[in-house]
């Protein structure tokens, strides 16, 4: 019977909370719906840990910044910070002895141990440096690289194009294309990232269950496949993909460096397409919305279909263990939700807390604990 129940809650809450997105961590996922986000970690000795924490980030304070366009800015930061510290908890978590006992051996007490560890498991001032270092990294091997190659190969080819024309931005583009493919296609032979990549399987998985409306079960979620129109794998593709053809536009249009010296030109040119990321990444948030309200849709088939062949590459086949720590961060998220009318809320109403459960029938037969968990 309560059972029943609880599964009635879950499609009485997907109705409310249909945008929900993830991100596979080291031994678990992350989720996050409009207004809370819960890791779920496979522990070494077995058990699942929920980490729960309210999303209350600038768009509940500042409106506007839901608006078609700059939300898509404002979701790509939000979500480089919620990654860098679920990933940070994660690692914290799974390699948690081994950290210990190497801070021991140079010199650090538990207490400092222990309060380090949770200063990186927070939003602060080193998740938005850790954001600046990873932005920087990006601009360097995904703006620079590859317009200096194409710089090269424009020189030394005897090419009759130039930055104002449309071939300069299509070998740029698939330089762009081939360095993230081969830096995918070469991790993937880690294998700890072929298990964070399981982990984004069963993470789709578990999505998709939770958009058909069917019981958050394992048996269910396994028979969807690792695809996801909303994946960020995708959207990396719309950014690649948008910035190809509006830099081909810009270009042709405003004559960036014209009349300068050849190193200044390519200089200014670098700087420009620097400061068009966050429009890119805004026009791209929105095709990514489009995809996930129109997935069956034949254009949104066609638009969707590099995407679902780049997640071949970032998405494995998750196990079962796997599965169980997507379903029960997703159902963590929407009990939270619920429980909280998250929705509602003009303030923060959840501090993080943290709970173990054997495995993921716990969160269907709630003991006190879990109940303490989920109703604060």
């Amino acid at each position: 019977m309560k059972k029943k129940l609880i599964n009635k809650l879950i499609l009485l809450v997907s109705k409310q909370y249909a945008s929900i997105g993830g991100q596979a961590v080291i031994e678990g996922v992350m989720m996050r719906s409009p207004n809370a986000f819960v890791v779920a970690v496979r522990k070494p000795d077995g058990t699942i840990r929920l980490r729960r924490d309210q999303w209350y980030g600038l768009s509940n304070k500042l409106s506007f910044l839901k608006k078609p366009f700059l939300r898509g800015i404002l979701t790509l930061v939000e979500t480089m910070a919620n990654g860098i510290v679920s990933l940070n908890y994660s690692a914290n978590l799974a390699m948690d002895e081994e950290n210990k006992k190497e801070a021991q051996s140079k010199g650090m007490s538990v207490e400092e141990y222990e309060k380090n560890k949770k200063s990186k498991e927070k939003v602060n001032w080193e998740t938005f440096l850790s954001i600046g270092v990873s932005f920087l990294f990006g601009i360097g091997l995904f703006v620079f690289v590859p317009h200096v190659l194409t710089a090269f190969i424009q020189n030394y080819s005897g090419a009759t194009w130039d930055l104002q024309s449309w071939q300069w931005h299509a070998v740029d583009g698939s330089i762009n294309a081939f360095i993230f493919l081969t830096y995918i296609f070469s991790i993937s032979f880690i294998p700890d990232i072929k298990k964070v990549f399981q982990y984004h399987g069963a993470e789709h998985k578990s999505i998709s269950t939770f958009e058909a409306g069917q019981e958050l079960t394992v048996e269910n979620a396994r028979k969807h496949e690792t695809f996801h129109p909303r994946c960020g794998t995708t959207f990396i593709f719309f950014l690649m993909f948008v910035s190809i053809i509006l830099f081909a536009i810009i270009f042709a249009i405003v004559p960036i460096g014209a009349n300068s010296p050849v190193v200044l030109k390519h200089l200014y040119a670098i700087l420009f397409k620097i400061s068009l990321t966050f429009p890119i990444a805004g026009i791209s948030y929105e095709l990514i919305k489009f995809l996930g309200k129109n997935p069956d849709s034949t254009f949104g088939k066609v638009l969707s279909y590099p995407g679902r062949m780049l997640q071949k590459l970032t998405t494995k086949e998750p196990d079962d263990s796997q599965l169980e720590i997507a379903l029960a961060s997703i159902k963590a998220v929407l009990f939270l939700e619920e429980k909280y009318n998250l929705k509602e809320a003009s303030a923060r109403k959840i501090t993080v807390d943290e709970i173990d459960l054997k495995d993921l029938r716990d969160i269907e037969n709630s003991n006190f604990n879990l109940k303490d968990f989920l109703e604060g």
